[in-house]
């Protein structure tokens, strides 16, 4: 038995995990999580796990969740909340599925108190790596990676030599409007943006994919967990998201992961690790009925969002937080209809030209870079 933490139980890969924890309740309990503001969701998960402490987004909801949840559950809230839930002792391994910058304290929190982390809130990564990585080094902790991308790359290099690695090659499905031109999306709308054409994801995530910023913030996380440089970082565009990447090695030869485009086999994997266990939910992959697999290379033109994670990766220091949080606030700009789509890429571009780089930054100025970005681009969109 597993005993499990989930951060970020209402968004789209904490549900898929909670699927999970349904199909095997012999193999995994849910002991201790934090919902977001879908009160009436985060309820029924409550009353169906009986987790022993929840965390909530704000007092004010804390004040009425307190009475709908069972005898013993503790109720906490906010950054705080999220803290507590992530020391609790009761727990095995943390699976990390909050949106945003929002879950690198938790993160820290439960790295010093030596648990296992399943990541799959990249933006952890990509705002303090350095920092997460040393500690999680001089915790013995081990990090399992949930996007699809890197528990496929941490599969290939199992019992692999990886001073004999080559390059790493991330797939991406290009999104919403990889058929369309820069042109075709100057006016997109909301809705067609949430349209992804292979996976189901969180709204957030959704957007990212079709301005290729989540294939970015994935070549920063990629380098931090493998410890490669960039430029031995390769993206690709795939559009079936079959083959969720792959690595190639000195002798020429690569090792690929397929499977089908279901978040629920990393989820599962990242929770059983080093085991498997059966999932009877997702389609097996049948390549004589998929036929033919497509790849073609990136046009980083066309993808400025991409183009623009690798030099802030490249940079380093503090120029990753800046590329998150403007991200993160251009986003939610977008999903509230108060900026064009192609305005995403044009916000995080000036929030990257006006920062000053500190390259070696402790947590606290991270923290207050995050604070000012997010105020610069608020700023510039009013």
């Amino acid at each position: 038995m597993k005993r499990i933490c989930l951060l970020g139980a209402t968004g789209s890969i904490g549900m898929q995990t909670l699927d999970v924890i349904r199909t095997y309740p012999e193999s995994f309990q849910l002991t201790a999580m934090s919902i977001g503001n879908n009160e009436t969701f985060g309820e029924k998960i409550v009353q169906e796990f009986k987790p022993k402490i929840v965390s909530v987004m704000t007092k004010e909801m804390k004040n009425k969740f307190i009475h709908k949840v069972p005898q013993g559950t503790k109720v906490v809230h906010g950054e705080e909340g999220l803290v507590e839930v992530a020391t609790y002792p009761d727990y095995d391994v943390l699976l990390n599925a909050v949106v945003g910058s929002v879950g690198l304290q938790p993160t820290l929190a439960a790295i010093a108190e030596s648990k296992t982390i399943a990541i799959a809130n990249k933006e952890t990564l990509v705002t303090a790596g350095h920092i997460v990585m040393e500690a999680a080094n001089a915790n013995s902790v081990q990090i399992l990676p949930v996007d699809s991308e890197h528990s496929a790359i941490f599969q290939c290099l199992l019992g692999e030599q990886e001073n004999q690695l080559s390059k790493i090659v991330l797939t991406a499905s290009g999104g919403s409007f990889r058929d369309r031109t820069r042109e075709q999306i100057k006016n997109v709308t909301v809705e067609e943006a949430l349209a992804h054409p292979n996976w189901s994801m969180g709204a957030k995530l959704t957007i990212d994919s079709a301005t290729m910023m989540n294939k970015g913030l994935e070549v920063i996380e990629a380098h931090w967990l493998f410890q490669i440089p960039y430029d031995k970082i390769e993206v690709i565009l795939h559009r079936e998201s079959v083959i969720h990447s792959m690595v190639e090695f000195e002798d020429t030869s690569v090792i690929a992961q397929l499977g089908a485009p279901d978040m629920k086999i990393p989820i599962q994997y990242a929770l059983t690790y080093p085991d498997r266990l059966e999932l009877p939910q997702t389609k097996r992959l049948n390549l004589s009925e998929i036929g033919t697999l497509h790849f073609a290379d990136v046009d980083y033109n066309r993808y400025r969002c991409l183009h623009m994670a690798y030099e802030a990766g490249k940079a380093g220091g503090t120029m990753t937080t800046v590329l998150n949080a403007a991200n993160e606030e251009a986003v939610g700009a977008f999903l509230s209809k108060r900026i064009s789509f192609l305005e995403i890429e044009s916000i995080v571009e000036k929030a990257l030209e006006t920062h000053s780089l500190t390259e070696h930054p402790e947590i606290e100025h991270i923290l207050e870079v995050d604070r000012e970005t997010r105020q610069y681009v608020q700023d510039l969109i009013r």
